[in-house]
């Protein structure tokens, strides 16, 4: 019954979510809902309830790549929703499961080893990714034909915050509620599959469906050996960053370098 619940719990992120599918995806929905009332387990019941709503706010949330101010306010309170909400409820009934603890207690090397192969691959991929496997991605984060930095700037904060919240929900949120429930490995299958549906239907499609999984996998991974947000959170800032600089790259070609110091000076 458990892995039934997960199963309509992912069946209806991605109806509600990427395919907007609103009626199948809220039919999908409820069955998920019912199944994990159904287990007898007050923990699944209680975390499959938030992740539920969790997906229910993000299916009408308007999460699109816009880098005026108003969209970021209209994204922004649903996205800040998703994160509060979980960890103030979770703080008044369970205090300490979701925990914005971000310091390590203790420094692993195999964890610093892993922040600094990202450099390169984040690298590698993402210019394979942009400029070879689906080189329309550039063009979902419109910019300006001439030099604008008000909407460089913009595209650099925008993508960052998108990045912390990724990290913040994703992993600190999905898969943390989900970790009571599942073996880690099933947890992290179901995280991955709101980290994809939610990055896909924001921007990255194409080879995006089977880069993203890879990646969100990953990140539970390194959260799940370590229990420290920072990690994963540099991980991502790391990728954001080259993600900036490829968009920059595409469209200003001769500047590209110059205003990725200047978008993030």
């Amino acid at each position: 019954m458990h892995l039934a619940a997960l199963a309509a719990f992912a069946v209806a992120t991605v109806l509600l979510i990427p395919l907007e599918w609103f009626v199948p995806g809220l039919i999908v929905w409820a069955i998920a809902l019912v199944l994990a009332w159904r287990t007898g387990d007050p923990i699944a019941r209680r975390n499959f309830s938030l992740l539920l709503a969790c997906v229910l706010i993000l299916g009408f949330a308007p999460i699109n790549t816009n880098l005026d101010t108003k969209h970021f306010l209209t994204l922004g309170l649903p996205f800040l929703l998703v994160v509060l909400g979980p960890y103030l409820y979770l703080r008044a009934t369970s205090p300490g499961q979701v925990d914005l603890g971000f310091w390590p207690r203790k420094f692993y090397w195999r964890d610093i080893i892993y922040m600094i192969i990202s450099v390169p691959l984040a690298w590698g991929v993402i210019e394979l990714y942009f400029f070879y496997l689906t080189p329309e991605m550039p063009t979902h984060w419109p910019m300006p034909v001439d030099y604008d930095e008000g909407a460089i700037r913009r595209l650099a904060i925008g993508i960052n915050s998108v990045g912390i919240w990724d990290e913040l929900f994703f992993i600190n949120t999905c898969y943390v509620l989900l970790r009571p429930i599942f073996p880690h490995r099933i947890a992290n299958a179901g995280q991955a599959v709101v980290y994809t549906s939610v990055l896909y239907h924001m921007a990255f499609t194409g080879w995006g469906l089977l880069i993203v999984p890879i990646f969100a996998w990953t990140q539970g991974a390194m959260y799940e050996r370590s229990r420290v947000l920072l990690w994963v959170l540099i991980v991502h800032l790391i990728i954001d960053m080259i993600l900036v600089f490829a968009i920059l790259q595409y469209y200003y070609p001769d500047r590209a370098f110059h205003l990725f110091l200047e978008s993030h000076g």
